[in-house]
């Protein structure tokens, strides 16, 4: 399989003048000529491995910065942006996308914010009658999106709540109950907290300063719900300048975000970077033992794995996903060359589909996408009890995984012919940006290639792809 190359242009000629370098000054430091560097700067070449070298050598730069998952994120959102009929036929070459996404990213972020209102208003649009029925004051249609793609291109990973977090649970490098530091935190600030028999998990009276939480919810989330009510009681002018730089349009961003990074302070106070990071290595992975370890749920171990991308301190980098018995994705993160489609479900090959039908169960595959990457995915149902006989369950499954060069350090991988490539099962990302010619859960032609439809023959598809 072909390498891929490296074009980082944008982040080559960012990190020169972060360094305060002229282009001669850093051509020479990195050993090429002046020429060579302006051409790689405006990505006419690749990066090539020497600079790679050079730069970790002459600053003690992080290499995997370069390979930013900014870009590849927005030549997939445009990809799939464009594959809205709105655009008809007219497709820009995928080069095209990527010498916008790496040259001029404000131009493609205002091109996909630009996409991202039209869809909000034809949503609006189709529902108009039932909403002018109605006089509530729902949140805004584009709320959660625009929360969604502020978590998405910071790699998930939010770094001065997770240090405040990190700081929270293990002061000094110690490391001590995350539950009982909480605790200690409420009973200063003078809440009485309770469990009680209730179907709302946490429920805070700021008058009567008293925190319920519930007595149904599995231990894992009742801890998790407390440190996120000590991050709204305690870290509340830290969440508030970080939504203050996100610069949200709307008031119900900002506050869907806010809670959002109260999450995240929750679960990286559960999970402390460094502590979790080096546990995670010691034990390959192993998501049973690490949720065994931190009284966490399977599903904050492995949302917490895809966030590990600290300057200078990254874990594997982890794709996570979240999906419900219809497909949807609910919650998705890649630090990986693997995106996910921002609208509708997840390729139906993948193997977190299956989960539902092998509950408890750990489903492993070996998939490669048609860009030619290749990955280990492990997947499991994350069902949600109601905590009563009447209360209804929440159904998810969860897939976790990473490039398959990455798979020696998994427990998940034993056994695993990964170097064979007929073990890869081939699965796509959308539908419409998928160039799989012969896939047969295809549901709707791709965006690139022309179609032949031939009356009297029927294969798996009613056409041809060319």
């Amino acid at each position: 399989m072909a390498q891929q190359k490296l074009y980082a242009g944008a982040k080559l000629r960012e990190t020169r003048m972060g360094l305060k370098l002229t282009q001669k000054a850093f051509a020479a430091k990195l050993g090429v000529s002046l020429p060579y560097l302006n051409q790689m700067e405006n990505n006419n070449r690749p990066v090539s491995t020497g600079v790679l070298l050079a730069l970790a050598q002459e600053f003690g730069f992080d290499v995997t910065e370069l390979s930013t998952g900014e870009s590849e994120r927005m030549v997939s959102d445009m990809r799939e942006a464009l594959a809205d009929p709105v655009f008809g036929d007219t497709t820009p070459p995928l080069a095209d996308l990527r010498l916008a996404a790496s040259n001029a990213p404000a131009l493609a972020r205002a091109f996909l914010e630009l996409h991202r209102a039209y869809r909000q208003t034809h949503e609006r649009l189709a529902s108009l009658d039932d909403a002018l029925g109605r006089g509530d004051q729902k949140t805004r249609p584009g709320a959660w999106e625009e929360v969604r793609d502020f978590f998405h291109y910071c790699d998930n990973y939010i770094d001065a709540v997770d240090r405040a977090a990190e700081h929270f649970t293990c002061p000094g490098g110690v490391p001590r109950d995350p539950q009982i530091a909480a605790q200690e935190v409420l009973d200063q600030l003078g809440v009485d907290s309770s469990y009680e028999t209730t179907d709302t998990l946490r429920h805070y009276d700021p008058e009567l300063r008293k925190l319920v939480l519930s007595s149904r919810a599995a231990p894992a989330t009742q801890r998790f719900q407390m440190l996120h009510q000590v991050a709204l009681l305690t870290q509340n002018e830290l969440l508030e300048a970080t939504l203050d730089l996100a610069r949200f349009q709307s008031e119900d961003a900002r506050a869907i975000a806010k809670i959002g990074l109260a999450n995240y302070f929750a679960g990286a106070a559960l999970l402390p970077y460094t502590l979790f990071l080096q546990t995670a290595r010691e034990t390959r992975h192993d998501l049973e033992v690490l949720a065994d370890r931190f009284g966490a749920s399977i599903e904050q171990v492995a949302h917490r794995l895809s966030t590990l991308q600290r300057p200078k301190a990254r874990g594997i980098p982890f794709f996570f996903v979240r999906v419900d018995q219809a497909g949807n994705i609910t919650k998705r993160h890649s630090a990986t060359r693997m995106q996910f489609a921002r609208y509708g479900g997840a390729c139906p090959l993948w193997n977190v589909h299956r989960a539902f039908e092998t509950p408890g169960r750990f489903l492993r595959q070996l998939a490669e996408t048609p860009d030619g990457v290749r990955y280990l995915s492990v997947a499991r149902d994350a069902s949600k009890t109601g905590g009563s006989f009447h209360a209804p369950v929440r159904r998810y499954a969860i897939a976790l995984g990473c490039e398959v060069q990455h798979a020696g350090e998994l427990v998940y991988a034993d056994d695993l012919d990964v170097d064979n490539p007929q073990a890869f099962s081939p699965i796509g990302i959308s539908c419409r940006i998928c160039e799989r010619p012969d896939c047969h859960q295809r549901s709707v032609p791709p965006l690139e290639g022309r179609l032949t439809i031939t009356p009297d023959a029927r294969g798996v598809l009613p056409y041809q792809i060319n």
